[in-house]
């Protein structure tokens, strides 16, 4: 249990997510938040900084705001020197990164990121030698030391949104966990992807806890955590997660995962079951929790901030000198009431079954005591299958469950929990009694490629039955489903993969029939040859193993998103750790040719329309100064026509801020698709080449290079 022992309040906004504290002189920790008009404010109840350059004075004695001039969009504060016993702060923006030293009041480097910073990080990633700031914006991640110098630099499948540093591994190096909008929660070994989790929604916030653990939570409203690939617990709330954070707050050693929500409250949870142990109440949402020695008395304190600007810090009972207990009785009490009441309840049905059973045959059993009993058949069991639907014009291809089951007996109810596939994760059929039978079909629609279990949940019984018997069963979607077979004279499409592995035909015949959802099983003897169409986007899929070549086996389809797929998903199966490739996808290079062409263009309009805008700004200047010495002097009609002038210039530079931002937006989109195409080019590899595929993508793109990117993307080198 932990308890409030001080409260600050502030006279600014603070933005959500953007809160951190910095030892920026080495001793004295400060609270530092980003607030409105591109300014930081720096909390430092202990000392002064030099004011003047981005330092001004707050409104309070103890506040000092950071001029940045941007939206911010990224704060962190860390030892990045790791010869200077001090932290510096990290602020990111839509186009930059500024690495600061507060205490000296000066600027450590400042780099134009053209894919933008949504968020960042400090630390040592890996064998690097020296620590990182690593920023992840539009598609891709970098990592700056101290001087500016670009240490590291890969690509994700979307935007990244959240990022953190853990002993992922378990080899005493610290790993990069990375989630985005793409659903995928990514953990990259320096480079090298080492492992991918896929969620429901689009991961906004991941934290480091103990060890291989981090805790994590979705755009829906999610939070939980994982320990490496296996998740402990999940919970979902209709609020949205501001902030989340681990702090040991019953000193056992063991951290809790402490989650601050867009209602105001924060709560703690046991790392290992979700167990709510601890709970409070802002005004406002939450913006931020970071924790610190902020009374410079030994103890790290648990700080909370809300966007309201208000403050608090939490100290554990026994170490703030109070003793209280960890859970109220009444609350013991009202648990155990409610357990005792379940319980009488169910000891209550299983007496009528008893009765029922000892009663002769040929009596009636429907009512005991006048109260109707659910007895079904011993041998009832509930049959599931699954089958593929093309759909029509009106219904989309979908995937249909057939729940049965074995006797006379009918399915009064069935609720179906999966993630991904239905909104809110789960789904409820409740047939109207005219429509009661033993068979129920349910259509499932699934987004993407992508295992899913289906936990069935059923209510057997007879339509008399007011009590009914619940089958539970678990069902797994394997993970390419929505395929079948294709026709004879189907064509072939243009683009291709090809590679060689040592395994036998049947281990890729077995593969398949495992993860694909087909009426039939494959079955083949000395070549394998399957034609397959892809419903949801009516595209074929032609896969092809010869034996007498050296195992050579070729992936035919238009989708580099989906040879990738087969190529990940059969490189797990068969154990393969490196495997090089060779890859033909002349539509996707011409379409990738075309976006480099206008990335050009994008950029070269950026640049003439920031030289346009200095301009003008050096005449608005001199416009200013010849209208206020008209204004001195008494001349109107000069200051008059000095400031319509003077309003004509703002007019034109208000236009070009517009259209500049129309650039930015599109030149964003375009990055984007690029470092995707990065992205699914690494992905037709396993293991290093699929790391020298992106690191030599990454190189030759900064040297415009363009016949040696498509070599790349192709052959894996230049």
């Amino acid at each position: 249990m932990i308890i409030p022992i001080f409260t600050l309040r502030f006279n600014h906004k603070i933005f959500s997510g953007l809160a951190t504290v910095g030892l920026y002189d080495g001793k004295h920790p400060c609270l530092t938040c980003a607030t409105t008009a591109g300014k930081i404010l720096v909390h430092n109840p202990h000392a002064r900084f030099n004011e003047g350059g981005r330092i001004s004075a707050g409104t309070e004695s103890d506040i000092h705001l950071l001029n940045i001039g941007q939206q911010i969009t990224a704060l962190t504060a860390g030892a990045l020197n790791s010869s200077i016993n001090k932290d510096f702060l990290v602020a990111g923006t839509q186009t930059s990164i500024l690495a600061y030293d507060v205490d000296q009041n000066a600027d450590l480097f400042y780099k134009d990121v053209a894919d933008g910073v949504n968020v960042a990080v400090i630390g040592q990633l890996g064998q690097i030698d020296c620590p990182i700031a690593v920023v992840g914006g539009n598609c891709s991640i970098q990592g700056f030391d101290y001087e500016g110098n670009d240490l590291f630099w890969t690509v994700t499948g979307d935007n990244v949104r959240a990022m953190a540093l853990c002993d992922f591994t378990r080899d005493n190096e610290q790993e990069l966990v990375v989630g985005s909008d793409d659903y995928d929660i990514r953990v990259f070994k320096k480079d090298e992807l080492v492992s991918e989790m896929t969620e429901t929604e689009a991961v906004t916030c991941l934290c480091p806890m103990f060890g291989s653990k981090f805790g994590y939570s979705l755009a829906n409203g999610t939070v939980g955590v994982y320990d490496k690939t296996t998740r402990y617990w999940r919970i979902k709330s209709k609020n949205q997660v501001a902030s989340i954070f681990s702090y040991d707050l019953d000193g056992d050693g063991v951290v809790e995962l402490i989650t601050g929500w867009s209602n105001g409250k924060i709560d703690a949870r046991n790392d290992r079951t979700g167990e709510v142990i601890f709970k409070d109440n802002f005004s406002s949402s939450i913006a931020g929790i970071v924790k610190a020695d902020y009374r410079m008395d030994g103890q790290q304190e648990l700080i909370c901030c809300s966007v309201g600007g208000e403050v608090r810090g939490y100290l554990p009972a026994d170490q703030a000198g109070e003793n209280t207990v960890s859970m109220p009785e009444k609350d013991v009490f009202r648990e155990l009431s409610l357990k005792k009441q379940n319980l009488l309840t169910e000891l209550k049905n299983y007496e009528k079954n008893m009765k029922a059973h000892k009663l002769p045959i040929g009596l009636e059993k429907s009512e005991i005591d006048g109260t109707p009993v659910g007895l079904i058949p011993a041998n009832t069991q509930l049959l599931v299958t699954l089958d593929v639907s093309p759909g029509d014009a009106s219904v989309e291809p979908h995937i249909v469950l057939h729940i049965s089951t074995s006797n006379d007996t009918i399915l009064r109810a069935v609720i179906i929990f999966a993630e991904g596939i239905f909104k809110g994760e789960s789904h409820v059929v409740h047939p109207s009694t005219q429509n009661l039978s033993n068979k129920l079909d349910v259509r499932i629609f699934p987004q993407k490629d992508g295992v899913v279990d289906l936990h069935i949940k059923a209510l057997v019984g007879y339509k008399s039955s007011v009590q009914f018997h619940t089958f539970e069963m678990t069902r797994q979607v394997p993970r390419f489903t929505l395929y079948m077979p294709a026709a004879d004279d189907t064509p072939e499409p243009k683009s291709s993969v090809v590679f060689h592995i040592t395994e036998r035909i049947n281990r890729v015949v077995m593969w398949i029939n495992q993860n694909f959802l087909l009426q039939n099983e494959i079955e083949v003897e000395d070549e394998l040859n399957v034609k397959l169409l892809c419903l949801k986007e009516k595209t074929p899929l032609f896969l092809k193993m010869e034996s007498n070549q050296n195992g050579k086996v070729t992936i035919r389809t238009d989708n580099m998103d989906l040879a990738g797929d087969v190529i990940q998903g059969l490189s797990s199966f068969l154990g393969i750790e490196d495997l090089q490739v060779t890859a033909d996808f002349p539509d996707c290079l011409e379409y990738l040719r075309n976006v480099l062409e206008k990335v050009d263009e994008y950029h070269a309009t950026s640049e003439k329309l920031t030289a346009e805008m200095a301009d003008h700004s050096n005449l608005i200047r001199s416009l200013i100064v010849r209208a206020e010495d008209a204004r001195i002097m008494g001349d109107m009609l000069n200051m008059k026509r000095g400031y319509m002038e003077l309003n004509t210039v703002n007019r034109d530079l208000i236009s070009q801020y517009n259209i500049r931002c129309n650039n930015h937006t599109e030149l964003l989109s375009n990055l984007k698709i690029v470092n995707q195409t990065i992205q699914k080019a690494g992905r037709l590899r396993v293991g290093k080449s699929k790391t020298q595929v992106i690191s030599a993508c990454r190189a030759a793109i900064k040297s415009n290079n363009i016949s040696s990117l498509f070599k790349i993307i192709k052959a894996g080198s230049s």
